[in-house]
């Protein structure tokens, strides 16, 4: 038994004709699942064709780790048909090129039993620290493809390719699998191949999957995915039963109505306590199943069925009941919601504008060492699953987090889903096991003390008003070539506290002038630039810090003239390079911000070993001034980025005392969120002053990655979005 053994078991390889087109994976006994696309290319249809192929159409599989040489037959499931769509709503065709796209899922039905030793592949949520591969379309090893998360972008994960492999088509359709956590993590996609003449050290491709989160809201009828077999807590669940089902009976009816949710065989009069544990802890969410069936078992006449405190005939004091959720949590510390719970509530939170992700967790969350990473409300959801309730806290962190979503919902006059989502955190936490009464006092402290929960940098509502919208943000993810001439770069988009949203790529190189045409296209068509003007945000490899970004402006070939963005938008660099040592000093600085002094370095520090000790000695500067020869800029940029400074300001060409006093008092006084505006101020009266060739608005530069701009979503080190 290899490591990748589950994996091979359930690894369907899918054909057209001889040729291996795409791939899929075993989901339950007879279900394969894989992208629609593939399906299409395997019956020799358009690649994005929605129609629903027709009965008498069967694709051929082979499981090629069990049964090499034998094709299988099997249908489209119609019910969990799901081509590929341009948007989340409607049925708009997919522009080739445009991603990402929605959708692109399909479940085949194989016409007979799989052979023998196949297995349905175990299923679990990506995370940001470990490595993931894929198989090609015929399941040979050889062209394995290793990855890395790098940004989940629903209902998209991109991944970065490493190792310098060969991409080719055929991974699509694939499972997506996570060695260190035995489990399938998401569904190929898309990959994309970086040009050959991409700077040294760019990943040599990136990969798109579908998420687990996002399959199961596409595919509400598909059966819970198995899991992988727990061993922490399985023993104190146990015990903890044995405490709370008493008899036989208690067991065996118990066992049967958990088999006929999960979509899995009863043991029948087999069952016993190990058989329906084993069944719970081998299928997603299965032990929130379990709970919520060991709580309706034969409830007694004389209590409410919602009673939170009642307990059936059959079990023990209440103190048995709460040993029983503490070893539920042990084993599956990530799941709190049954399968329907967590649907009913994704499809409220769909309706749900006003709530910035981040702000929320801070909320929840204010004491915790460190924040997960989201990306939009359903996500935060899944994160704050694994978080229990603290000393003095009788309402679970997630259910904390959704009456603060109501109660902002209300205060904006939206009466739905507020109304909905409150009813949504009654059901819930009586079935849990959380006193109502706990409840409707938390929503009444929320409502009494409401300041509302906003995008960072967001100006404070005032009396009566909405709250205004942060500022949107233009993220460019840029490649450059050997030359720093030539770019490839995606372009992503993140306004009014929704997910990221990829909005372009380009996989050919492009010079300076195609890359701002491109922001201007995605500011035209993606972002709604009101109140405020975007924020444009350069992500570059520290190497690349010295790339005049915040100059490029596009030819001067319409009747607005150039269109030059670090003039009438703010545009800042960040770098897509911080370690864990460089984030240990981010916080650090972070911390000290409101009594931190600037710190200058100049010509004496240009020697890596002094600008180090300078760093460590002010290590609770947030923000320094560069003012030294250019050439130097680069070493001193990364000494920054090293030590954890997130705000660092420049001049590109100019240097000497009178250009460090200069910015000095452009920022003194200054609150870190105003430093971009006070930038491009510089910069515009730069313009506005042709006769002045001095002024130092000319070439200024700023790296900022304060605060308010955590996490920096598009680093490609993976700890980064796990580790903000």
């Amino acid at each position: 038994m290899g490591p990748d053994t589950p994996l091979q078991l359930s690894f369907a390889s899918v054909r057209h004709g001889d040729q291996a087109v795409g791939a899929g994976v075993l989901v339950a006994e007879r279900l394969v699942l894989t992208c629609a696309h593939v399906v299409n290319s395997a019956l020799g249809r358009e690649r994005f064709t929605q129609d629903l192929p027709g009965r008498s159409e069967t694709v051929t599989l082979r499981l090629p780790h069990v049964a090499a040489g034998t094709d299988l037959t099997a249908r489209v499931v119609p019910e969990m048909w799901v081509p590929p769509r341009a948007r989340a709503a409607g049925n708009d065709p997919v522009r080739p090129g445009r991603l990402p796209y929605h959708g692109d899922l399909a479940v085949l039905e194989l016409a007979a039993a799989p052979p023998q030793g196949a297995e349905p592949a175990p299923f679990l949520q990506h995370n940001y620290a470990g490595e993931t591969i894929a198989l090609w379309a015929s399941g040979n090893p050889l062209p394995t493809l290793r990855a890395v998360p790098r940004v989940s972008a629903p209902p998209w994960i991109a991944l970065d390719v490493l190792g310098g492999a060969q991409v080719t088509e055929g991974f699509s359709g694939g499972p997506l699998w996570d060695r260190e956590r035995q489990a399938v993590v998401g569904l190929v996609a898309a990959v994309h191949r970086a040009p050959e003449s991409a700077a040294p050290g760019t990943p040599s491709a990136t990969m798109y999957a579908i998420s687990v989160p996002a399959i199961e809201a596409e595919l509400p009828a598909l059966p819970p995915s198995a899991v992988p077999t727990a061993r922490r807590g399985v023993q104190q669940l146990l015990t903890a039963l044995e405490r709370v089902l008493k008899g036989r009976e208690a067991v065996l009816a118990c066992e049967q109505r958990l088999a006929a949710r999960l979509g899995r065989p009863s043991a029948g009069p087999a069952a016993d306590l190990e058989r329906l544990v084993g069944l719970a802890v081998g299928v997603r969410r299965g032990i929130p199943e379990l709970l919520d069936l060991v709580r309706d078992y034969e409830p007694p006449a004389h209590a409410a069925p919602y009673d939170p405190h009642a307990r059936p005939g059959h079990y023990g004091a209440r103190e048995d009941w709460e040993r029983l959720r503490r070893a539920a949590h042990t084993v599956r510390p990530g799941e709190y919601l049954t399968t329907r719970q967590r649907r009913d509530l994704s499809g409220l939170l769909a309706h749900c504008t006003r709530t910035d992700p981040r702000a929320l967790l801070e909320r929840v969350l204010p004491h915790a060492p460190e924040l997960p990473a989201v990306a939009g409300l359903a996500d935060t959801m899944d994160a704050l699953e694994g978080f229990s309730s603290t000393t003095g806290a009788p309402v679970p962190p997630l259910l904390q987090a959704v009456v603060r979503i109501g109660v902002e919902e209300r205060a904006a006059g939206e009466v739905y889903p507020a109304e909905d989502l409150d009813a949504w955190v009654e059901r819930v936490a009586a079935r849990s096991g959380v006193d109502e009464a706990a409840v409707s006092q938390f929503r009444a402290d929320v409502e009494a003390t409401r300041s509302p929960v906003r995008t960072p940098g967001a100006a404070p509502a005032t009396s009566g008003a909405r709250p205004s919208a942060a500022p949107p943000r233009v993220q460019v993810e840029l490649l450059p070539t050997a030359t720093g001439r030539r770019f490839t770069y995606q372009i992503w988009t993140f306004a009014d506290g929704q997910a990221h949203r990829l909005a372009l790529v380009r996989d050919a190189e492009a010079g300076s002038e195609q890359v701002v045409d491109d922001i201007r296209r995605v500011l035209r068509t993606e972002v709604r630039e009101d109140p405020e003007t975007a924020l444009v945000e350069y992500f570059l490899p520290s190497a690349w810090l010295g790339l005049d970004v915040d100059s490029w402006e596009s030819p001067d070939s319409d009747e607005d003239g150039p269109f030059a963005p670090g003039i009438t938008r703010r545009v800042v660099v960040r770098t897509t390079e911080r370690s864990r040592e460089s984030y240990a000093g981010w916080k650090q600085r972070t911390a000290a911000l409101p009594h931190a002094k600037r710190l200058v370095l100049d010509h004496r520090h240009t020697d890596r070993k002094v600008a180090r000790a300078q760093l460590e000695v002010h290590g609770d500067a947030g923000t320094v001034i560069v003012c030294c020869e250019p050439h130097h800029h680069g070493t001193l940029l990364r000494q920054c980025v090293q030590a954890g400074v997130h705000t660092v300001l420049w001049h590109r060409a100019e240097h000497g005392e009178h250009i460090a006093q200069d910015l000095l008092a452009l920022v003194d006084g200054t609150d870190h969120t105003e430093v971009p505006e006070a930038v491009r101020l510089e910069r515009a009266k730069a313009v506005a002053e042709p006769e002045s060739a001095t002024h130092h608005g000319r070439r200024l530069s700023l790296l900022y990655d304060a605060p308010d701009h955590r996490p920096p979503q598009l680093a490609p080190d993976a700890w980064v979005l796990a580790q903000p």
